[in-house]
């Protein structure tokens, strides 16, 4: 599900007053950070350890999806 932002000067104060409010010490940010990552890694939103890995795969894809025939 995606949200759209109607009112960007309402989102701006809502974020405003939560920095202002905030009350969290830098430790229990940094916790935070990393229970937000554990979970990224967990849902796969991070790529694999080798960032090339299925490369291979994303340019033949890629040349399927872009090719013109040379009498266009």
């Amino acid at each position: 599900m995606s949200h759209m932002v109607r009112n960007e000067a309402e989102l701006r104060a809502f974020e405003d007053g939560l920095v202002s409010r905030d009350e969290l010490s830098l430790a229990e940010k940094f916790r935070i950070l990393d229970a937000m990552y554990e979970e990224a890694v967990q849902l796969g939103v991070f790529p694999e350890s080798n960032p090339l890995e299925g490369i291979d795969d994303d340019i033949r894809l890629a040349q399927l999806l872009n090719h013109v025939s040379p009498t266009a």
